[in-house]
Parts: structure tokens; sequence; C-alpha cells
């Protein structure tokens, strides 16, 4: 456990981020999902929801929750799903 003032602070800190986190990339798992069942089903919704996709993976990048280059290849590998 933490002892000094500053590394409560820390831990506090860090359990809050941790939450955070785990909150948006478990959003973001689901609307990737939601965007491959569409896919199968309905191809028309799924270009609707491909642009949602995209801004997830985008502010997901932005955030640093995943680096910039896996949004890209995640970005185009959905996409060119929809294509085929």
């Amino acid at each position: 456990m933490p002892i000094t003032k500053s590394a409560k602070k820390a831990l506090r800190q860090n359990i809050r981020r941790r939450q955070k986190n785990i909150k948006r990339k478990t959003e973001l798992k689901s609307v990737i999902k939601q965007y491959k069942k569409l896919l199968e089903s309905n191809p028309e919704e799924a270009k609707k929801q491909l642009s949602l996709v995209y801004k997830k993976l985008d502010k997901s990048a932005k955030t640093n929750l995943i680096k910039k280059n896996t949004a890209n290849r995640m970005k185009s590998r959905l996409a060119k799903k929809l294509s085929h």
C-alpha cells in the first residue's frame, strides 16, 4: 500500500483511469460486434454503423487507448469486410 500522500493520490488516479479505460474498451468492442452482426444480416445498416465504428476507433487512438496504427488497421479490415 502507498505510504506518502502523493503515492495515495497516484493510486486513486490510477484506479479511476483504469475504470474509464476498461469502460471505453468494452464500448469499442461492443460497437465492433454490432457492426459485424449487421454485416451478416443487413449490409445497408452496416454502412451507417461503420461511421460510428470509425468514430470510436479514432477517439480510442486519440486518447491512447489503442495505438494509432492499430486503429487504422482495424478500420481497414472492417471496411474490407463490407465490400466483400
